[in-house]
């Protein structure tokens, strides 16, 4: 029997776990199995694992840990996230992996595989964010830029803000991926995007009810239910705009967010430092944590190599018990459900604890909503959606280039991120049917 690769399903979303099936190598050899994968931004990502055949020449990729490779725990889906960016000397042949068009276009990826006795097998399979017949309208009006995806058939579908963090910009793919599964998702940018100021500094809260107001009127949700959703900085972001415009947000989702109000830190305006107000309302700054916080300390963190691990500064400046106070976002206040997920590796920030205070001032204050909180012991800052290369764990920061460690490994980051994305959805399926039973 020649030797077969097979991968299903070979076209579906990101978040559909795929089926590596191979066969028909020689009986006991090493299988190697590489995967090579053009990502949205037109990199190529590639996986080399290798595997021992049953006296069958069978190999099961899901129940049985590589000899060698990118990781070493039996999973299915480790051949994906095991990727790393391939060298320029590695790249090899990728003529048929073309460029995917935006978050619309499909990831391509080739697995090949072959064994020490010259038996070779190849499959395709494609990755995507967006579903059949969903909808993309980009959004640039009244001040507002961003991109909004409407699910298949006639709705009304609930609705959901994404917000993407300190790196700004305008996170699509994740909006689609909502999009997919059934809601009304508003990609919102509100820095480092066309249109938009091009650092985190001094950001009217307005804008954020402007855009509230844009989706309720444009996309008319079902029983008017908008989830916010944001990450890092947006998650900060999210618990600031549910606090602030309760009657508008109806549930939270916020990812390794803080629970309080920070500065711009390292995506200011150049010359403003650290410590400029990043967000406004009524034209005033809110105060923030490191104003007059008489624990910040930077120093020892500035002093770090790079790749640089600068939560330390953050659990520092917990300390200021004044400050923080001060600074404290006023959770309590939110009008509807609240869903905080951390990381316990979190190399950017205690998101476990700032997520723990969050859910803990909402139990005190009897939060009459569903409040969870889901904590990652051994994850690091990049919780997002399933199916994604996870073993890029420092990168430079998008405004300001210094290297940062976000934290985790690589297979605790994708086991944090299948879960978190799964609970996602069940923390919103019961929101809205909370929503609707409420209004009934």
């Amino acid at each position: 029997m020649p030797a077969r690769l097979a991968v299903t399903p070979a076209a579906a979303l990101i978040d559909v776990p795929r089926v590596f099936s191979l066969d028909g190598f020689q009986p006991h050899s090493a299988v190697t199995l590489t995967l090579t994968s053009r990502q949205l931004d037109g990199a190529v990502w590639r996986s080399r694992n290798t595997y021992l055949a049953d006296a069958a020449g069978t190999v099961d990729v899901s129940g049985q840990a590589p000899v060698s490779g990118g990781y070493r725990i039996a999973d299915g889906q480790g051949p994906i996230w095991s990727q790393s960016p391939a060298h320029a000397g590695d790249a090899g042949d990728t003529e048929d992996l073309p460029a995917p068009e935006g978050a619309d276009g499909v990831i391509p990826v080739r697995a090949s595989a072959s064994d020490t006795h010259g038996n070779h097998a190849a499959a395709h399979f494609g990755q995507r964010h967006v579903d059949s017949g969903v909808t993309r309208q980009p959004l640039n009006e009244d001040g507002l830029v961003g991109v909004l995806y409407t699910p298949a058939g006639p709705g009304p579908h609930p609705a959901i803000v994404v917000l993407n963090g300190s790196g700004g910009g305008i996170n699509e793919a994740r909006a689609a991926l909502f999009a997919s599964r059934g809601y009304a998702a508003l990609a919102l940018g509100y820095f480092g995007a066309p249109g938009l100021p091009d650092y985190l500094s001094e950001i009217p809260l307005e804008y954020f009810e402007r855009a509230l107001q844009w989706l309720r009127a444009t996309v008319r949700p079902v029983e008017n239910f908008i989830a916010v959703s944001g990450h890092s900085r947006g998650g900060e972001l999210a618990l600031l705009l549910g606090s602030l415009y309760p009657q508008a947000v109806s549930a939270v989702i916020a990812y390794v967010p803080s629970s309080v109000v920070h500065g711009v830190l390292n995506a200011g305006k150049p010359g403003t430092g650290r410590f400029g107000p990043a967000w406004t309302q009524a034209g005033q700054p809110l105060a923030h944590v490191w104003e007059n916080n008489a624990a910040q300390d930077w120093g020892l963190v500035d002093s770090l190599p790079e790749p640089r691990r600068q939560a330390q500064a953050f659990v520092n400046a917990q300390q200021d018990a004044a400050a923080v106070a001060r600074a404290r976002i006023p959770v309590e206040r939110i009008a509807g459900p609240v869903l905080v997920l951390s990381a316990g590796d979190d190399g950017y920030w205690p998101s476990t604890r700032y997520a723990a205070d969050v859910a803990q001032a909402l139990q005190a204050a009897g939060h009459p909503h569903a409040v969870a909180h889901l904590d990652y012991p051994d994850a690091g800052h990049a919780l997002q959606a399933p199916g994604v290369p996870t073993t890029e764990i420092s990168r430079a920061h998008a405004v300001s280039s210094i290297v940062l460690t976000g934290g985790g490994d690589a297979a605790a980051n994708a086991r944090a991120n299948a879960d978190s994305w799964a609970a996602v959805q069940r923390f919103l399926a019961a929101a809205v049917a909370e929503r609707t039973a409420a209004t009934a």
